[in-house]
């Protein structure tokens, strides 16, 4: 491929919400290789991310805040959190008013999807590798679809995965490694990079993703302190309400998604196949 230009739209808005560091990352690569190679290796255009993390401390404090919004706890907790816990960068240790209300709040989450809060739960885990015939619903198994294709031999072996034989399973979210070293707690810095070197950014959020949600999204993007070029408005799908965008000066477009879940959007993903997306 060397020498090849090709035009490409970074499109990952159906990862889950650690694409809010690794889309960037990579995007942030292929702008600065680009740029000292001989023309554009890859004509990047842009990037898409969906119920991203971009910001840490304003994505862990929204996530609480969204709890109280929607009912899902009460309001003395969010209060006590919001009085008693600091995010910032740097701090480890939190108050034992902090760490009581994070308690209470795992508490009363724990039995729901907090990635798509109005899903039903699978309650069934010995299920086949094979999925049900294509629905365009969400189906509350295919986290254990997935579990167990990934851990098929015959898939590992297709996809030159687990060649040195590891004892653990392949798992969505591995606590085999507990402490990260190299992550970074913004990726506002790149996505400003991004727009000043003309790239368009693209951040969609689910409004029923209790995960990464919309309250926690809009409080990143508000740190990037952007004028606003096209104000706060709905758009449309057959007529209904997709969902709300704004659009900021240095071509960012953020759009809600209503009625759906996480990164993946699954709720509306017939709405991105037949109609046109905000912007």
């Amino acid at each position: 491929m060397h020498g090849t230009k090709l035009q490409m739209y970074c499109s990952w808005s159906h990862l889950p919400d650690y694409a809010g560091h690794y889309v960037p990352q990579l995007a942030y690569t292929i702008l600065h290789h680009s740029k000292n190679a001989n023309g554009p290796i890859i004509n990047l255009k842009g990037i898409i991310i969906g119920n991203a993390v971009i910001n840490d401390e304003t994505n862990v404090l929204g996530m609480y805040q969204y709890f109280g919004s929607h009912a899902l706890v009460s309001q003395k907790t969010v209060r006590q959190i919001e009085k008693h816990c600091d995010f910032s960068l740097g701090v480890n240790n939190q108050s034992k008013q902090c760490i009581e209300a994070s308690n209470e709040v795992e508490e009363n989450i724990d039995s729901f999807d907090i990635y798509n809060n109005y899903a039903p739960l699978c309650f069934n885990s010995n299920l086949t590798v094979k999925p049900k015939k294509i629905i365009h619903e969400l189906d509350p198994y295919s986290d254990y679809y997935v579990y167990a294709y990934m851990n098929s031999g015959d898939a590992q072996k297709a996809l030159h995965a687990n060649m040195t034989k590891l004892k653990y399973d392949w798992e969505p979210c591995s606590e085999v490694i507990q402490h990260w070293a190299d992550s970074s707690s913004t990726v506002i810095p790149l996505l400003c990079e991004f727009m000043a070197n003309g790239l368009h950014v693209w951040v969609f959020s689910g409004d029923i993703d209790g995960r990464v949600p919309v309250t926690s999204t809009m409080p990143s993007i508000d740190r990037m302190r952007l004028s606003v070029n096209t104000p706060w408005h709905p758009w449309f799908v057959a007529g209904e309400v997709g969902g709300y965008t704004e659009v900021y000066k240095g071509d960012m477009t953020f759009a809600t998604v209503r009625g759906a879940p996480s990164a993946k959007l699954q709720a509306q993903e017939s709405s991105f196949t037949h109609y046109s997306l905000p912007c």
